[in-house]
């Protein structure tokens, strides 16, 4: 009999680099010059690999697409997705190690770092030089956020995130990761990592839709709803009192009746293409 081969996976994980440094690039002399300032400030090549995608013709990927292929490919143990018009010309790697060992201290299930983020409906953190020369800076850094802007984000990799499938666009996917992050348990926090972006930001027609996608995605996403499983029955929801009566047992027995009599189970069989 032929000896079939396992492979022991052990509990640290290895990871070929430090950093994998992706980006969506519509510019590729612009994006040459982000990425000398990597380099100059320590993000050198034999501790970091830098992954593109061309779009400086066509549009190769959207960024949810995109960037879900560089959350794939990534070898680095942490993950930059950032624009193609930021410098790093203030921190250094030194000081982004010293910011990540500072969160991982604190909150080991941190997932996203970032330089920008809303903190709630009221605040919001920055810590950018923007183009202007203009200084943005948050003195409560590290803080905890709900959103992260798009110019620079630092992903976990353990983590193991992804962008939603069912989103395209260019806007809201740092919205989208941390809501996925927050689903799985992580965190996410704005640091003091300054770095200087060109752009002020550019919300045009196509980020408003995006946002109106995004909220009927989630809509339906965190939906309350009545699940089973091959064991047991149970309805889940974010209004406490919902997810009482929901759980009580004539109430999930009704249902069941509703369900066997008005949605038979045929009705959920896929039609494949012949």
């Amino acid at each position: 009999m032929q000896q079939i081969r396992s492979r022991k996976i052990e509990r640290k994980e290895i990871f070929e680099y430090e950093f994998s440094v992706c980006t969506l690039v519509t510019d590729l002399s612009e994006y040459e010059e982000m990425k000398a300032s990597f380099v100059v400030s320590g993000f050198t090549e034999n501790i970091c690999e830098f992954l593109y995608v061309d779009n400086s013709k066509q549009n190769t990927f959207e960024a949810f697409g995109g960037l879900n292929r560089f959350l794939r490919e990534a070898r680095g143990k942490y993950i930059i997705l950032c624009h193609q018009d930021i410098l790093i010309n203030h921190h250094n790697i030194g000081d982004l190690r010293e910011r990540i060992g500072e969160i991982e201290q604190a909150d080991p299930n941190w997932a996203l770092l970032g330089n920008a983020g809303g903190v709630n409906l009221k605040y919001t953190a920055m810590n950018v030089i923007q183009g202007t020369g203009n200084l943005l800076e948050d003195k409560h850094l590290p803080i905890k956020t709900v959103t992260l802007d798009e110019n620079f984000i630092i992903v976990k990799s353990a983590a193991n995130l992804a962008l939603s499938a069912d989103l395209q666009g260019f806007h809201m996917y740092g919205t989208d990761i941390c809501l996925i992050a927050d689903v799985l348990g992580y965190s996410s926090y704005a640091i003091d990592f300054k770095l200087m972006h060109k752009s002020d930001g550019n919300a045009d027609d196509t980020f408003y839709q995006l946002k109106k996608d995004l909220i009927k995605k989630y809509r339906r996403a965190f939906r309350s709803r009545f699940l089973g499983t091959t064991i047991t029955r149970f309805y889940i929801s974010g209004v406490r009192l919902f997810n009482f009566f929901g759980n009580i047992a004539l109430v999930l027995f009704l249902v069941r009746q509703y369900t066997k009599i008005f949605k038979p189970k045929k009705g959920y069989r896929l039609k494949l293409k012949t």
